[in-house]
C-alpha cells in the first residue's frame, strides 16, 4: 500500500513546477506575444500507482483524508498528509450485503456509510469501530449536506439528509463513545420537509447547505428533475435553525425549477473560493442538459442569476451519452461521463477539454472533489486518477473580452503585459467606436499601439480634447531619459492648450468660465516637475516662448517666464509698460539680487521711495551687498538728481554704515559725495565719526580730500589733511578759517619737535603779519614750550618798542634760569653716581670665593676640580664643558654662530678645543708665563671672548632663567613615553 502514498506525493510536487511558463518578453517598443515553450495544460491526469485488492466500489477524498471502500465490504482510509496513518477495515461480515453510498464530512473526520438493506453506518477519523445508527434505519440515505460552520472532530453538528423516499430529516452526530458499550453516535434525527414530483415522493439526489450571509442561509436541494432553494434568516450561534427554516415552507411551497427530461437521477456543485465563504456559482446535472450560472447571495427570492444551459453532445452513443457526475471550479466544470472526461467553460459553454480513458481500465464509476484542497479524482473499480489544474484562468480574459467585460479580462491578465495590452486596446477601439473619446485616449496610452496612428486617428477625428488626454497620458509613461520624446509632447500639448484658449478667447464673454478653467488647468500642466524639467532646458524654453509669443498671450508668456525662473524677463516687461512698481514686487517677490543689481539704476529714477525701501528689507536679510548697488547712485552723486531722490539714497547708505556697518569703501565716498553735494553740514559730523587714523576709516581720505576742497568745506578739509598727517597743509588751511583750528592741528605731530615748533612759527608768524597783534603772536610762546622769545622776535617790524616784550622776555630768562639750576643739580647727582660706581668696582675685583675638594659641579654632580670650572658670586659652579652645554640651547641665532666660529679659531690656533657637538670649554689652570707671544694672547683673546658669551651670567640665576619660565618642566616626547 506505500506505493500510493509515494506516488500521491510526487504528484503533489509536480503543479508547482508545471505552472511556471516561460515569460513573454516585453520590448520596449511594444509586446512580443510568443511562446517559447509549450503551455502545460488547464487539466492533466495522473494515474495513481495502485492496485487494490479487490475492485472499487466507492471512493471519497475530504481534506486529504482519502476513503474508499471495496467488494466484500472492506474500508480503506489514507492520511494523505502522514503516510503513516492507514486503515483497513471489514464494513459488515455479511458478504452479500451492498454498499449503496458514501458520505464524508468537509474535514475528513465523519464518514458514514449507506447500505442496500437500508442500514446506515458511521465511523469516526479518531476511531476504527463502525457503529450503526438506529435511529436512521428504515431510510435509504442518498444524501447529506454538511455543516461547514459547527462541525468539528467530535460532532457534525446540524446536518441535512436526504433519502430515496424525498423526505429531508435534520440529523446530528457525536463520535464521543458514553456508557460500558459505548452508546449510539446519532444524537437527533427528525425529519424537516419532503420533496415531491408530480405528487409522488422524489428521491433527494443532492443536498447543499451555505451561509450566504451573517444570519442567512441558503439551502439548495435536487430529485430527478426539481431544483430547489430554501433561504431563511435566523440562527442559533453558528448552527442554523433549521427546523425553523424548512417551517415558513410548509404552507408556501418553496420556488423550483423543473426540467421534464431526466434519468433517474441528477447532480448539484457548487463552487465556493473558500471552506467557510459564500458560494459563487452552481451547476446542475439533469437529464436534458448542465444548467449553471452564478448565485447573488444579495438578491431576494432566487439567488440564481446568468443562467445558461448547455446541452449533451450528440455525438455520443446511447450508453455513454449520461453522464455519471458533475464538478465545479472557477470557470469550468467538468462532466464524467463512462469512458471519458469532458471540461467546459462556463463563461461560453464550449468544451476546450475531453479526456478519454482506455477501456483496459474499465468503465468510470464517479468523480470527486475534496472541497477543502480542490482537488478532482476519478475512478474505476481497478484505478484511481487524479486531475491537476494549472492556471486556470489563463484565457479567460479571451472569453471576457469577446464578452465586452473589459474589467475582468483585465483582471485575470494583469501578469501577462501582452494579453493585457491587447484588452486595453480592445477597450479603446470599443470607447472610440462608441464616441467615448476621452476613455478612449485613457486606454490608448496605456497601449502599445503605434503612437503616430493613434494620434493621427483623433486628429482625423477633430477630438483635440482626447489627444491632448493621450498625450498627457503618453508624457507621464515616458521614462526621464527619453528628453527628445518629453519635450515633443510638451511643445504639441501647449499648442493644443494655446489653440483651445485662442478659440474661448475669441467665442467672448459666453466661454469666459470655461476660459479661466482651461488656463487654471494649462497652468497646471506646465507646473508639474516633469514638464518643468523639461522647460528649463534652452532650447525647449526658446520654443515654448515661440510657440506663446505667437498667440499673443501676455499672460501665459508672463506665467511661463516665472514658471522657469525667467524673472528678468518679467520684469523686462513690466518696465516697457512703465509697470515700475509690478517689476519691483516680482524683484521682491523671488528675492533675485541680480535682478536688483541689473535693474535698480532704471527704477531708483522712478520709485526711489519703494526701491530703498526694498534695498533696506534685502540688505537687512543679508540678500544684497550695498557696494553693488552704488552704480545706482552715481547720477545722485554727480547731481543730475536731486530732491526726493538724493534723501532715499542717503537714507540707504546711512542705514548701510550705521545699522549695518558695512566696511566698503566704495559705499563710504558714496555717502561722503552725497554729503557733500546735498548735506555738507554732515560731512564734518560724518568725518569726525570716522575718527581720526588713518587705518580706522573705509573711506578714502584723498578722494574725501578733493571733495571737501571741491565744496569749499575747509574745516573738513582741515580734518582729513591732518588725518594724512600733512600738518602744514592742515595749518595752512586752518589759518584761514579759525587760528584755534590751527593751533589744534600744530599739536598733533607729538613725535617730531621740529615739525611742532615750524608749525607754531606759522601761527604766530600769521598773527603778527594779519593782525599786527604782538599778544596774540606772543601767547604762542607758553603753548608751545618749543619756542622761544628769540624765534619770534624776527616777526616784529623795526617799530616795537621793547616795552611790548618786556613781560616775555622777563618770563623767558627766569626760564633760563630754572633750566640752568636744573642742571647743576643733574651735575652733581651724576658726580655721585659715579663716586659710587669706583667704589663697587674696587669693591667686586677684591672680591673671591673658596672652592674645596668636595665641592660638584651644579649641572654633572661629578668634583668640580676634577677639570676647568667657573664660580658665580650666587654660588653655582660649573665645569666649563657643563655651563656650555647647558648655555647653548638658550643663545641666540647669532651667539651660536659667533660662538662656533670663536671655537673653530681656537682649535686652528693649535689648541685642543672641544668637538662642537658637546660644546666643551676648556680652560688651562696655568696658562703660562710667556704672554710675549702674539699667538698665545691671540688665543687668549679668543678665550675671553668665549667666556664672555657663556659666562656672562649664571645660567640659573640670570636672564636665561626668567625667560624660560613658561616652558614645560617635562617635554612632551618624554611624557609620552611614561604611558
Amino acid at each position: 500500500m506505500a506505493s500510493i502514498l509515494d506516488q500521491y506525493e510526487e504528484a503533489m510536487s509536480r503543479p508547482a513546477a508545471s505552472q511556471s511558463r516561460t515569460a513573454e518578453p516585453c520590448l520596449h517598443s511594444g509586446i512580443v506575444n510568443a511562446r517559447f515553450e509549450d503551455e502545460t495544460p488547464i487539466f492533466s491526469k495522473k494515474k495513481i500507482n495502485f492496485t487494490p485488492l479487490h475492485p472499487i466500489t466507492h471512493l471519497l477524498v475530504c481534506n486529504n483524508q482519502l476513503c474508499l471502500t471495496m467488494e466484500r465490504n472492506m474500508l480503506l482510509r489514507i492520511d494523505l498528509d502522514n503516510t503513516e496513518r492507514m486503515d483497513e477495515m471489514e464494513i459488515t461480515r455479511n458478504q452479500d450485503e451492498r454498499i449503496h453510498k458514501l458520505f464524508l464530512d468537509p474535514t475528513g473526520s465523519h464518514l458514514l456509510i449507506t447500505l442496500v438493506s437500508l442500514e446506515t453506518l458511521y465511523v469516526s477519523r479518531c476511531s476504527r469501530k463502525i457503529r450503526t445508527l438506529p435511529k436512521w434505519r428504515s431510510h435509504l440515505v442518498e444524501s447529506v449536506a454538511w455543516n461547514k460552520f459547527a462541525g468539528t472532530e467530535a460532532s457534525t453538528g446540524s446536518v441535512l439528509v436526504g433519502t430515496r423516499r424525498g423526505m429531508i430529516f435534520e440529523a446530528e452526530l457525536n463520535s464521543t463513545e458514553q456508557g460500558l458499550f459505548g452508546g449510539s453516535p446519532d444524537v437527533t434525527f427528525r425529519r424537516v420537509y419532503e420533496l415531491e414530483e408530480d405528487g409522488e415522493p422524489a428521491p433527494v439526489c443532492c443536498l447543499e447547505m451555505e451561509r450566504i450571509f451573517e444570519g442567512r442561509y441558503l439551502v439548495m436541494a435536487t430529485t430527478r428533475k426539481r431544483l430547489y432553494q430554501f433561504v431563511a434568516t435566523g440562527s442559533e450561534g453558528d448552527t442554523p435553525a433549521l427546523q425553523g427554516l424548512f417551517s415558513r415552507y410548509l404552507d408556501e411551497p418553496p420556488s423550483f425549477l423543473e426540467f421534464p427530461a431526466h434519468f433517474g437521477y441528477s447532480d448539484l456543485a457548487l463552487y465556493t473560493p473558500k471552506l467557510r465563504s459564500s458560494p459563487r456559482a452552481f451547476a446542475w446535472m439533469t437529464g436534458a442538459g448542465v444548467y449553471y450560472g452564478s448565485l447573488d447571495c444579495g438578491r431576494q427570492g432566487s439567488l440564481l442569476t446568468d443562467t445558461q444551459q448547455w446541452n449533451y453532445p450528440t455525438d455520443l452513443s446511447a450508453d455513454q451519452q449520461h453522464p455519471l457526475s458533475i464538478t465545479l471550479t472557477q470557470f469550468h466544470f467538468l462532466l464524467l461521463f463512462p469512458d471519458h472526461l469532458s471540461a467546459v467553460c462556463t463563461l461560453n459553454g464550449q468544451r476546450i477539454f475531453q479526456d478519454p480513458y482506455p477501456s483496459k481500465f474499465g468503465n468510470l464509476l464517479k468523480m470527486v472533489k475534496d472541497p477543502i484542497k480542490g482537488t478532482v479524482w476519478t475512478y474505476t473499480d481497478s484505478a484511481v486518477f487524479r486531475y491537476y489544474i494549472t492556471q486556470e484562468s489563463r484565457d479567460v480574459w479571451q472569453m471576457y473580452l469577446s464578452l465586452g467585460r473589459f474589467d475582468l479580462a483585465k483582471e485575470y491578465c494583469k501578469d501577462r503585459p501582452e494579453c493585457l495590452d491587447k484588452v486595453q486596446t480592445k477597450q479603446a477601439e470599443h470607447y472610440f467606436d462608441v464616441g467615448k473619446y476621452a476613455e478612449s485616449a485613457m486606454y490608448y496610452a496605456l497601449t502599445h499601439a503605434p503612437f503616430e496612428e493613434v494620434a493621427l486617428k483623433f486628429v482625423k477625428a477633430k477630438q483635440d480634447d482626447a489627444l491632448k488626454i493621450f498625450l498627457c497620458k503618453k508624457l507621464g509613461n515616458l521614462k526621464s531619459e527619453e528628453k527628445t520624446q518629453i519635450a515633443m509632447l510638451v511643445a504639441w500639448i501647449v499648442e493644443l492648450y494655446l489653440n483651445r484658449l485662442g478659440e474661448l478667447r475669441d467665442a467672448g464673454e459666453s466661454k469666459i468660465s470655461l476660459f479661466k478653467v482651461t488656463r487654471d488647468e494649462f497652468h497646471k500642466f506646465l507646473a508639474q516637475n516633469r514638464v518643468k524639467e523639461c522647460l528649463l532646458a534652452m532650447q525647449t524654453r526658446a520654443m515654448i516662448y515661440n510657440l506663446i509669443a505667437s498667440h499673443g498671450d501676455v499672460q501665459d508668456l508672463l506665467f511661463f517666464a516665472t514658471l522657469i525662473q525667467d524673472y528678468e524677463r518679467v520684469v523686462l516687461h513690466h518696465l516697457q509698460q512703465e509697470d515700475y512698481l509690478g517689476a519691483l514686487e516680482v524683484m521682491a517677490k523671488h528675492g533675485n539680487d541680480k535682478l536688483f543689481y541689473k535693474f535698480s539704476p532704471s527704477l531708483v529714477q522712478h520709485i526711489p521711495r519703494e526701491v530703498v525701501r526694498a534695498w533696506i528689507e534685502m540688505a537687512r536679510n543679508g540678500k544684497l551687498e550695498p557696494k553693488r548697488l552704488v552704480p545706482a547712485l552715481v547720477g545722485v552723486s554727480h547731481g543730475v538728481l536731486a530732491g526726493d531722490l538724493a534723501h532715499h539714497a542717503l537714507r540707504f547708505l546711512e542705514f548701510c554704515v550705521e545699522e549695518l556697518r558695512v566696511p566698503d569703501g566704495a559705499v563710504h565716498d558714496a555717502l561722503l559725495a552725497l554729503y557733500a553735494q546735498h548735506e555738507p553740514t554732515q560731512v564734518l559730523l560724518y568725518l569726525e565719526r570716522q575718527g581720526s587714523s588713518i587705518e580706522l576709516v573705509h573711506y578714502d581720505p584723498g578722494a574725501a580730500l578733493r571733495l571737501c576742497l571741491e565744496h569749499g568745506l575747509s574745516r573738513a578739509a582741515v580734518h582729513l589733511y591732518s588725518i594724512l598727517e600733512q600738518y602744514e597743509e592742515a595749518v595752512d588751511l586752518a589759518l584761514q578759517v579759525d587760528v584755534e583750528l590751527a593751533k589744534q592741528n600744530a599739536d598733533r605731530p607729538e613725535e617730531d619737535d621740529e615739525l611742532r615748533r615750524k608749525l607754531w612759527l606759522k601761527i604766530a608768524s600769521h598773527a603778527v603779519e594779519t593782525g599786527q597783534d604782538v599778544q596774540q603772536a606772543m601767547a604762542c610762546l607758553p603753548n608751545c614750550h618749543l619756542l622761544k622769545i628769540e624765534d619770534v622776535l624776527p616777526f616784529f617790524p623795526d617799530f616795537v618798542t621793547i616795552d611790548h616784550f618786556k613781560e616775555a622776555i622777563c618770563s623767558s630768562l627766569q626760564d633760563y634760569n630754572q633750566h640752568i639750576e636744573e642742571l647743576k643739580v643733574e651735575m652733581e647727582e651724576a658726580t655721585e653716581s659715579a663716586l659710587r660706581i669706583r667704589d663697587d668696582i674696587k669693591e667686586v675685583r677684591n672680591r673671591h670665593g673658596a672652592v674645596g675638594a668636595q665641592d660638584r659641579c651644579t649641572s654633572c654632580g661629578f668634583p668640580l676640580l676634577s677639570r676647568g670650572f667657573f664660580l658665580f658670586l650666587c654660588g653655582h659652579r660649573f665645569h666649563a664643558d657643563c655651563l656650555a652645554r647647558e648655555v647653548f640651547p638658550h643663545l641666540s641665532s647669532a651667539k651660536k654662530t659667533a660662538l662656533d666660529e670663536l671655537q673653530q679659531r681656537l682649535g686652528d690656533s693649535g689648541t685642543p678645543a672641544p668637538g662642537k657637538t658637546r660644546r666643551h670649554i676648556h680652560r688651562g689652570e696655568d696658562e703660562g708665563a710667556s704672554a710675549t707671544d702674539k699667538q698665545q694672547l691671540s688665543r687668549e683673546q679668543l678665550k675671553q671672548e668665549i667666556d664672555d658669551i657663556i659666562a656672562a651670567e649664571c645660567i640659573y640665576c640670570g636672564d636665561v632663567m626668567i625667560k624660560s619660565i613658561d616652558k614645560p618642566l617635562v617635554e612632551e616626547a618624554e611624557m609620552s613615553g611614561w604611558l
